[in-house]
């Protein structure tokens, strides 16, 4: 099918717009009407940033875009528009071997983030803290309602200033801030400071996870994403786990200086995240092309890996090097809603028991130390099977089927605590019922990964991430 691409007058190259061009015949003449650009090989970039190969040159254009000399100076003139760090790497004609990516992948892997107090107040709770600080059951969960709200309102705002300065710097500021918050827990005395630092924290670790999504997309292409999640997921559990340990061992601290043992885990733990947060502003590069430092001379990669790890994520998503605010954008894509809509119910049945289950167990008669010790294994079962279920959807490129896993897994589990006339009864069997609830193959990377890839380019994709993760929140 031959097409004349109608002329837009703002476009400079004229040729483009009024040359006669052979798109094939399963380009819908919607898609060149959202064209953005044309190229006489018959290849679009349609506004929203996708690439419709349907040229000759099909299976080239789906591996390298800029095979296509014209779709190649086209983003040679976007990346250089928006700065972007990494434009005198780029490199159309590249070329390297799969097992050369692959080592890359596996290099990038060993740089990650760490956070210990993010869920300290649910080893404080299997301790005296509701009882000296004279709250009850309702003002924990109010205190959980605000930190959850504030947590809401401020992923859009964190991503403004993310997008601003740059992930490289705010997220480390975010843990530096929190963690000060956190140690500060130390001196509460009431309901009213309970209060304020759930508020506080809620806001200070708002848009950390969709921060962090933005940053490793700078350095994975879309289909790695899931499983790096999934490593980052883990090593929240891996944290979770050692902050369980830590607390075992904190709690014997009791009365030490006058301080009950959840106060020493507040202080202990928050002073732990602030050295990860102070060490990451020396961890974390604004790209990828930023690596080298004074106290980083030789950076990360050498040139040919660079070249490498720049082009292959451009190739998989040539719009990352360009940086817009596509807030309405996303918004509108209602291609995303649906997600949007399953990150509302995704967690509803697995937060409430994964919320109060200290609290549970002290109430099936385990003492503060046991509590803290028993909520190791179901954190090692959640890794396993988010591992598994991530690693199976990258695997066979499938996000639905196996982000379907998680309700599958936990719809026996919550039947059971709903008819099971031996609950909160029987104290082991009981304990049983929740490691295996609680063990549930989590889908939220393979979720944010899916909202990630559908969205338009790098600055929706962040907005997008947000959004989703806002959605978690209101459960």
């Amino acid at each position: 099918m031959t097409v004349e691409r109608p002329k837009d007058e703002s476009e400079e190259d004229s040729s483009l717009s009024s040359e006669q061009i052979d798109v094939g015949h399963t380009v819908a003449k919607a898609v060149l009407h959202d064209a953005k650009l044309v190229t006489t090989k018959g290849n679009i970039i349609t506004n929203d940033g996708a690439i419709v190969a349907t040229g000759e040159i099909d299976s080239s254009v789906s591996a390298n875009p800029f095979s296509d000399p014209q779709i190649r100076d086209y983003y040679v003139g976007v990346y250089e528009k928006a700065k972007y760090e990494c434009r005198h790497v780029f490199d159309a004609g590249a070329t390297w071997t799969e097992e050369e990516e692959k080592k890359m992948a596996r290099k990038l892997d060993w740089h990650g983030i760490l956070q210990i107090d993010r869920g300290n107040i649910n080893q404080a709770v299997s301790g005296t803290f509701l009882k000296d600080l004279h709250l009850n059951t309702n003002d924990f969960n109010l205190g959980n309602t605000v930190f959850l709200v504030s947590f809401l309102l401020a992923e859009l705002p964190s991503q403004l200033i993310s997008k601003k300065f740059g992930p490289d710097r705010w997220i480390p500021t975010q843990m530096v801030i929190w963690s000060i918050v956190a140690m500060a827990q130390t001196g509460l005395r009431g309901r009213a400071d309970f209060l304020a630092t759930r508020a506080l924290l809620g806001m200070l670790e708002g848009g950390f996870i969709p921060d962090l999504v933005l940053w490793l997309s700078y350095f994975y292409t879309g289909r790695e994403l899931p499983i790096r999640l999934s490593f980052f997921w883990t090593a929240l559990s891996i944290t979770g786990i050692i902050a369980s340990l830590l607390a075992f061992g904190i709690f014997h601290l009791e009365g030490h200086h006058g301080l009950a043992g959840w106060r020493w885990i507040f202080l202990i733990e928050g002073t732990l995240t602030l050295v990860i947060g102070i060490v990451s502003f020396f961890l974390m590069p604004a790209s990828a092309a930023q690596t080298k430092t004074w106290f980083r001379p030789k950076g990360w990669f050498t040139d040919r890996e660079l070249t490498i790890v720049v082009n292959r994520v451009l190739r998989d998503d040539p719009s990352k090097g360009d940086h817009p605010r596509r807030l309405w954008t996303a918004l509108k894509d209602y291609d995303l809603w649906p997600l949007y809509m399953l990150g509302v119910i995704n967690l509803v049945p697995q937060a409430p028991p994964a919320q109060y289950l200290t609290q549970i167990l002290r109430n099936l008669g385990f003492t503060t130390f046991e509590t803290n010790l028993l909520t190791i294994p179901s954190a090692v079962g959640h890794m396993i099977t988010l591992l598994a279920g991530t690693w199976l959807s990258e695997k066979f490129n499938q996000r639905a089927l196996f982000a379907m896993l998680q309700p599958l897994w936990t719809l026996p589990c919550i039947i059971a605590l709903r008819v099971w006339p031996g609950l909160m009864k029987e104290q082991w069997s009981t304990y049983a019922l929740l490691v295996v609830l609680l063990s549930y193959p989590y889908a939220h990377a393979i979720n944010v990964a899916w909202v990630s890839r559908n969205s338009n380019n790098v600055g929706s994709r962040s907005v997008s991430a947000a959004l989703f993760n806002m959605n978690i929140q209101i459960y």
